[in-house]
């Protein structure tokens, strides 16, 4: 007969983006379910919203009337209590600062535990920067729940001691490193669309947004040599983004593609010779990040050109695989980004310790502290 596999928790997990482009998430689902929880994660949709089609695990996404402002997320609150009070679960997972109020109300309705996995330093976002009276409000929810939570963990050291330093709480560690890449369907750049006698630059990510310096990465195409930015993702500044190309006439050297699944991103990676993550250390949530792109850059074996921001720049330092840019001017950077394309040996070198890193930032050494987690409720 079948074996019957003995669900050890169920976990609704929560956030408030529409679950298609989210790693972070998806990496944690599928750990978790890998080690037989039964997963039901809960977002909700946009017009703009991608299919979900190969997920393991239950989703459920909200439609709601209202998708910006404080009215989306009181709406998006109310919704997300009900629905987490009248499902069974027997922990919650609740990601960010903007689903942690109804989770923890329930958590302590049903008496069940709640693990928070904070994904940046929420109230130090450019958004909360120039409005106090919001930021006081997130801030208020973050002094009133945070001090007591006992599973907690964020993405990196940096954050880690900023909340420690706040609140005295103790917080783990899990940095957003992808799963190791399995390199053998990777497309090639004519089924891609993209250019096969230059060189490629990428940018990408789901929150291409003001300050993170695609706006100085698109003008340094205007000194760039034999070679294409590709810009991949959403975000705040991607019609500016469009606006500058026409304006320096970059018709041939800017080439834009929508957000995409996390298997099709891969592709557009390993396709590239150089990547990009130029946040400006603008506020405290910029300063101390450490983005996913960076390590899909690594696993997929492409020397960085970073801007000088704490974690990143340690990682790229410790590791030996590409650049760190001291100013976001764009002459400077497009002089980095020839330098880099051309320096043949360099590039060797950086290609070689990248392999090294891609071996030791996997998903699969950092998942052990999401498990341990879990097993300790369990």
């Amino acid at each position: 007969g079948l074996i019957k596999i003995e669900v050890v928790a169920r976990i609704i997990v929560s956030v408030t983006n529409d679950l298609s482009t989210d790693q972070r998430v998806h990496r944690v689902c599928e750990t978790l379910r890998e080690n037989n929880h039964s997963i039901l994660l809960v977002g909700r949709k946009l017009s703009s919203s991608l299919l979900i089609l190969d997920r393991k695990y239950d989703t459920h996404r909200f439609n709601l009337r209202f998708n910006s402002g404080p009215i989306f997320y009181l709406e998006y609150t109310l919704r997300l209590f009900f629905f987490l009070l009248f499902n069974k679960s027997d922990v919650l997972l609740s990601n960010d600062l903007d689903t942690l109020l109804p989770n923890y109300l329930v958590s302590k309705l049903k008496s069940i535990p709640i693990v928070y996995d904070s994904h940046e330093y929420f109230t130090g976002v450019p958004e909360l920067i120039n409005q106090p009276f919001k930021r006081s409000i997130w801030k208020s929810i973050e002094k009133n729940i945070l001090p007591k939570l006992k599973y907690f963990y964020t993405v990196n050291k940096s954050i880690a001691k900023l909340y420690k330093d706040e609140y005295g709480v103790d917080i783990k560690v899990v940095r957003n490193v992808p799963v190791k890449s399995a390199n053998d369907t990777i497309k090639l750049r004519e089924e891609l669309s993209l250019p096969i006698d230059k060189k490629i630059i990428i940018l990408q990510g789901a929150g291409i947004n003001i300050d993170r310096g695609g706006e100085e990465a698109v003008e340094a195409m205007r000194y760039v040599d034999d070679a294409v930015l590709l810009i991949v993702g959403s975000g705040d500044v991607i019609g500016k983004l469009h606006e500058l190309k026409s304006q320096f006439a970059l018709d041939e050297k800017v080439i834009f593609v929508d957000k995409v699944s996390l298997s099709e991103l891969v592709n557009y990676t390993a396709n590239s010779n150089l990547g990009l993550t130029l946040d400006k250390p603008t506020n405290v949530n910029y300063q101390l990040s450490l983005p996913n792109k960076l390590f899909d850059y690594i696993q997929a074996g492409i020397p960085v050109l970073a801007s000088n921001l704490v974690e990143v720049a340690s990682i790229v330092n410790k590791y030996e695989i590409g650049e760190i840019c001291t100013s976001h001017d764009p002459k400077e950077l497009a002089a980095k980004i020839n330098a880099m394309l051309s320096d043949e040996a360099l590039y060797e070198i950086w290609k070689s310790n990248l392999q090294k890193a891609s071996v030791e930032l996997t998903w699969e050494n950092e998942k052990k502290i999401v498990l341990e987690i879990f097993d300790q409720i369990a």
